[in-house]
């Protein structure tokens, strides 16, 4: 899988100047938690999951969480149980490409159960998603998928959903974020990625973003993400990968882009409706979100709806710009530091403070690949809406 894999080869030549690159279930760590992108979350239950599956693969999605969790009514866990099971039955005969694929628990007894009941199919899972985490509640979720990743022989991957709320009070957090830190380095190599719960962050104040607010616009929502970043996110190999929060809302009114949609090149002669769901797509908030959740740290979103995907994924493609000032500040002759004014003219890049952005950057650059110098946002959302 790759993203814009979905998209013809000739267009992806047009928008990069460097392609994303290809990559498997069986990717080294690094690459798949960069990868992640919008991970696109469903419910366990739906009927033709299978088919969803499929569908969203050919869309570009590249991760899904199937959801026995919030998404779904207490009552319904044991059909969704038994619903994954036929469903990655179906899908493991079909033999098709899959993006990531993980299974979002309730409880830690779940992970060996639903290992052993999906069988040989369970070769088409990536791993589980670990609700409400902390050390105490944590552990146990992480002993039993390591205890199913050895007793399966396939490698799972734990993400763990940071949403509880001795996270959110501030008389508890410090100490909260101590044991996370301490249960998730325990099981480095298993674990993936951190997901933020913003819902229930929110949900512990009664409070509810409106389509024109982004998380960082709520300020308790805010401290709570920036202490995470803090000290579970840093870029001196302690850190892990920490995703933005959830966008709630589906359509929002055209308010952006008109005029460079008229000028985009990608969109001449192409059906009305290509415009529309490109405006469609158009959401403020969401895009205003996923600016501050890079400039703040994360990478990679939970999403609730597949319009999000391409947004998100639009947005995490490196610029020309931004790899030009990478591969300068890496050079090998630069590693005694010093300043040097960048290709573009237009700022000083500081060799050692700049490292760890850079190294960032180009991380990204191999798994979303780089535009090219004339490409931006607009032109990358049209391609990937028009396949």
């Amino acid at each position: 899988m790759r993203h814009f894999g979905h998209i013809a080869p000739e267009v992806r030549q047009r928008l990069f100047h460097q392609e994303p690159c290809e990559f498997t279930a069986d990717s080294p760590a690094r690459v798949l938690s960069a990868a992640l992108g919008a991970t696109l979350y469903s419910p366990a239950t739906r009927p033709r999951l299978a088919d969803d599956i499929v569908k969203q693969t050919g869309r570009g999605v590249v991760s899904m969480v199937l959801c026995l969790e919030d998404s779904i009514g207490d009552e319904d866990v044991a059909e969704g149980e038994e619903n994954l099971v036929r469903q990655f039955t179906d899908l493991a005969q079909r033999g098709v490409d899959l993006p990531l694929l993980f299974i979002r628990v309730r409880s830690p007894e779940q992970i060996p159960d639903l290992v052993r009941r999906l069988g040989p199919a369970v070769r088409l899972l990536s791993g589980f998603v670990l609700p409400k985490f902390t050390e105490e509640r944590g552990i146990p979720f992480l002993e039993a998928l390591s205890a199913a990743e050895a007793a399966g022989g396939h490698r799972l991957f734990a993400m763990p959903v940071l949403e509880s709320p001795e996270l959110l009070y501030r008389e508890t957090r410090v100490e909260t974020l101590e044991g996370i830190a301490r249960a998730v380095d325990k099981y480095r190599d298993r674990v993936l990625a951190l997901r933020l719960g913003v819902t229930d962050f929110c949900s512990s104040y009664g409070l509810r973003r409106a389509p024109d607010m982004t998380a960082w616009d709520v300020q308790i929502v805010a401290s709570v993400i920036a202490d995470v970043v803090n000290m579970l996110g840093r870029a001196d190999g302690t850190g892990f990968t920490v995703t933005g929060p959830v966008w709630e809302y589906f359509r929002v009114q055209e308010r952006m882009f008109k005029p460079q949609l008229r000028r985009s090149p990608f969109l001449e002669g192409q059906a009305e409706e290509l415009r529309e769901a490109l405006i469609e797509h158009a959401m403020d908030g969401l895009l205003r979100e996923i600016t501050l959740d890079q400039a703040n740290g994360l990478l990679g979103k939970t999403c609730i709806h597949p319009s999000h995907v391409l947004p998100v994924h639009a947005l995490s493609v490196v610029s020309h710009e931004e790899f030009s000032d990478a591969q300068d500040i890496l050079r090998p002759e630069r590693g005694g530091g010093g300043v040097l004014r960048s290709q573009y003219t237009n700022k000083m890049n500081e060799v050692k403070p700049h490292r760890a952005w850079a190294e960032r950057t180009m991380l990204r650059a191999e798994v979303f690949g780089v535009a090219n110098e004339d490409i931006g946002f607009v032109e990358l959302l049209a391609a990937g809406i028009s396949g």
